[in-house]
């Protein structure tokens, strides 16, 4: 004698295909964010450049979700400036007075492609020069940290001597 399966009754047989539901709207949700990050507008800009953009009408707060790879200076009329601060990607939220979104973009930090010459000596040491039209140190992210600070210290001290001269001509 073969054994029976057992019944489920309606509810039981509803309860039973509902997983099966749910993990296709999981998934479906999950997705969502991940499809919704490509189809966001793309705006590239170089790392220590600016590009300027137009903000919506009604932009009333503005965010950047990672403020270390790129940062915004509000200007007049719906203008903005985005700098480019460090390699990476992140995003860009304008919203209304009532903290509605007008828009989403995707800032994406890259490096200048022109003119910089990178030299790799063994795997710890990396120097970055500046090639317009002669060579000259000009730091990078990701130079060795000996050149980094040697580089950057001499550009500092210029700029103060510079900046002391203009003031004390100033008075």
């Amino acid at each position: 004698m073969r054994p029976t399966p057992p019944r489920l009754s309606r509810h039981a047989f509803k309860a039973k295909r509902l997983p099966s539901a749910a993990l296709a709207v999981a998934l479906l949700v999950t997705a969502a964010p991940a499809l919704r990050a490509e189809t966001l507008p793309v705006v590239t800009v170089v790392v220590d450049n600016a590009k300027v953009m137009r903000l919506p009408e009604r932009t009333q707060t503005v965010i950047v979700g990672n403020p270390i790879i790129a940062d915004v200076t509000l200007q007049k009329n719906g203008v903005l400036v985005l700098t480019g601060k460090s390699f990476g990607a992140t995003n860009l939220i304008a919203l209304d007075a009532a903290g509605a979104m007008l828009a989403e973009t995707t800032i994406r930090v890259e490096a200048s492609q022109t003119s910089v010459i990178t030299v790799q000596r063994g795997a710890e040491e990396r120097n970055s020069y500046s090639c317009t039209p002669y060579c000259q140190p000009s730091v990078q992210l990701g130079d060795s940290t000996k050149y980094f600070g040697e580089v950057s210290g001499q550009a500092e001290s210029r700029r103060s001597l510079a900046t002391a001269g203009s003031t004390a001509a100033g008075h």
